[in-house]
């Protein structure tokens, strides 16, 4: 942490000391690497007034504050550099997000080439220094100074309101209103916005932004209001940071998994379907295939009970669980069948509940675990959907533990155990948890059921399971499912990104509602607690992930095509077959390219398709019967002979390794 650094001055300043007002910029020099500064632990602009007592501390540049404020400044310049090209635009609103930020206006729609000159003319307002000055105002001043600005008047008119949190105004309840000048070196007044701030001193802090794109989008989110098109961008506290953020987007470009699922023909989105839809192509099938044995034989291994459960149900049954009207956004609307209302299923424990009560349960049967593969259905907005990983049909790896009190850490232990294997089997070995709670605050205490002592004794459950773990915990303060606290475990892939994978959650409002009792060693009826968990999460999402992760480029066991089999010439395609048909005998998975290509193309074509074996067959090899092997990574083993390939081959996929074969490890 930074120092803190106490500034002291005589109660009653001299005339001098009030010609010399100390302000931020006075006390760190206008030193670059501090953007703000924290006063007795408020985040305020470098320019305010310190005063006597005063606890200071610098926001540096780098730390995630210091780059959220160069974000919402590099905003302000995207509006202004806009309505400089644009003058009739109007402006929305211009927060700082994860990696950037983005302004909303409304204008006509913007090209590529508009976002080239709106990027030129920010560069001229950088270069320009022009400071970021607050002011104070009244909601009178603020309405006359917005007069021809639509949205900023609403966002005036409920002082901030719900928009506390998107840069647009300056704090909940509407206590103070701000705006904030960009003032050239001249005193001339060049742009104004309605900002809570803060930002940073000037414009020529900003030397590493850049603009990424544009898109539609909807006043306050909302699809009956006002279109408008979204700018984002990106911006670092240094030109080298920059660079490297825009390197990891390139090769997210060249990982997603969109892009990737159709060069590989492992799935697709067909339009006569719907958005979010997929439909897994034969090699897509093979993945989850594996996915779907891999984590079966695992909740086996683990104590769980298969079941199945329908795809829809009476609406009833998810009044009764809670999910109407807490999660009625999420779900499909009703199906009428002569005047009895059905729903498609957007979660799998209601009916593992009837499952529970369809008998009378003892004691000796906790811990009941049961699992499925279940297919829910969510209701997500068509803006959200994103390739596998936000669709609409949804295919979990479910299940739900019923237990005793008592027996819920240990149910917690043993589940986040079996999810960080399940991960790391993968080959996703870089994670932390997130805890997520209730709401404490009050503000959004209504969208959460149970008691207060509930809702502690189930937080401080999975506090302290989390904390045994050894992982790192971040808290989630208000991301709790409505009916309990939650951990998720959140992994890094290959390139450093984040993704919620796993999810494990306590859940003491179900079993009340459904009436849900065991009967206890003493003869009396208890309620159990439920815990659900998810391990993949969904098979839909972790594949997407998957393929990110490894580039489309999977481990053996994992892969759709194992061996490809390429002949030097069409001469040595009945060996090749010979060696393939060995290797589809012992269940490895083969294709053979036999095309009229030359041999070159062939080898290039393979390379493209990711398999992890190319299997080579010339003269040499048949003649001596053997067989030549190139891997990903270019290297070859050459003269392997027919039975020890098979075996080398088969021994790798077997071993369920996640390291790609190569000349140097391959039969080492």
């Amino acid at each position: 942490m930074s120092p803190r650094i106490t500034i002291v001055r005589d109660s009653v300043p001299s005339e001098q000391e009030i010609k010399t007002t100390t302000t931020g910029l006075d006390l760190f020099s206008d030193d670059r690497s501090v953007v703000a500064m924290r006063v007795n632990g408020t985040t305020l602009d470098l320019q305010r007034e310190l005063f006597d007592g005063d606890e200071v501390e610098p926001v540096l540049a780098t730390s995630d504050e210091g780059l959220s404020i160069i974000r919402h400044s590099a905003g302000h310049v995207t509006a202004q550099a806009l309505q400089n090209l644009f003058v009739d635009a109007k402006l929305g609103i211009g927060p700082p997000i994860t990696d950037g930020f983005y302004y909303d206006f409304q204008v006509d729609p913007l090209t590529p080439e508009d976002l080239k000159s709106i990027e030129k003319q920010m560069g001229r307002v950088i270069k320009e220094r022009q400071r970021f000055v607050r002011r104070v105002v009244s909601e009178e001043e603020a309405l006359a100074e917005e007069a021809n600005e639509p949205f900023k008047l609403e966002l005036i008119s409920d002082k901030g309101g719900a928009n506390a949190d998107d840069g647009s105004s300056v704090e909940v309840g509407g206590a103070e209103l701000t705006m904030y000048d960009n003032v050239r070196r001249d005193g001339s007044v060049a742009w104004t916005d309605l900002c809570r701030g803060p930002h940073v001193p000037h414009t020529g802090y900003l030397n590493a932004v850049a603009l990424t794109k544009s898109s539609a989008a909807y006043w306050r989110g909302d699809q009956s209001k006002a279109h408008l098109q979204r700018v984002y961008g990106t911006a670092w506290a240094t030109k080298e940071d920059l660079v490297a953020y825009q390197h990891r987007m390139e090769e997210a470009a060249k990982r997603d998994h969109r892009k990737l699922g159709a060069e590989l023909d492992l799935y697709s989105f067909p339009e006569t379907l719907g958005a979010g839809l997929p439909v897994f192509h034969p090699k897509g099938g093979v993945i989850v295939r594996e996915m779907e044995d891999y984590v079966r034989q695992a909740h086996i291994d683990n104590g769980f009970l298969y079941v199945k459960t329908p795809h829809i149900s009476k609406e009833d049954l998810f009044y009764t669980s809670g999910h109407l009207p807490y999660y009625a956004d999420g779900m499909f609307p009703a199906i009428d069948d002569d005047g009895a209302l059905y729903r498609l299923k957007a979660m799998n424990c209601p009916m593992h509940n009837e499952i529970f009560r369809s008998r009378g349960r003892s004691y000796r049967e906790l811990p009941l675990r049961l699992f499925e593969f279940g297919t829910v259905y969510r209701n997500e907005k068509s803006g959200v959907l994103q390739g596998l990983t936000r669709v609409r049909s949804i295919t979990q790896d479910d299940s739900h533990s019923y237990v005793t009190q008592e027996q819920a850490p240990e149910e917690i232990n043993h589940l986040l155990r079996f999810v960080l294997k399940l991960l790391r089997d993968f080959g996703l070995d870089d994670f932390y948890l997130e805890l997520s709670t209730r709401d404490e605050d009050g503000k959004k205490k209504d969208k959460f059921i149970g008691s207060d002592d509930q809702w502690a004794a189930a937080t401080a459950i999975l506090e302290q399971c989390a904390a045994d773990s050894g992982l790192e915990v971040v808290p989630d303060p208000g991301g709790a499912a409505f009916y309990g606290p939650k951990i998720s475990i959140q992994a890094k892939d290959a390139i450093g990104r984040t993704w919620q994978m796993s999810t494990i959650q306590y859940d003491f409002n179900q079993p009340a509602r459904f009436g849900l009792q065991y009967t206890a060693s003493d003869g009396s009826h208890q309620e159990p607690v439920m815990i659900h968990s998810a391990k993949f999460g969904s098979i839909e999402r972790f594949l997407g992930v998957l393929v990110e992760h490894y580039a489309g480029a999977f481990p053996a066991w994992l892969a759709p095509v194992q061996v490809l089999g390429v002949p030097v010439a069409a001469d040595f395609e009945g060996h090749l077959t010979e060696v393939l048909d060995q290797l589809e005998r012992v269940g490895v998975r083969v294709e053979a390219d036999f095309s009229d290509d030359r041999f070159g193309k062939k080898i290039r074509n393979a390379s493209k398709l990711k398999v992890p074996f190319i299997m080579i067959a010339g003269g040499e090899d048949r003649d001596n019967g053997a067989i030549s092997f190139r891997f990903r990574d270019g290297t070859q083993k050459n003269g392997v002979p027919v039975t020890e390939a098979v075996a080398m081959v088969q021994d790798w996929v077997a071993q369920r390794t996640n390291d790609n074969p190569t000349a140097e490890n391959f039969g080492a």
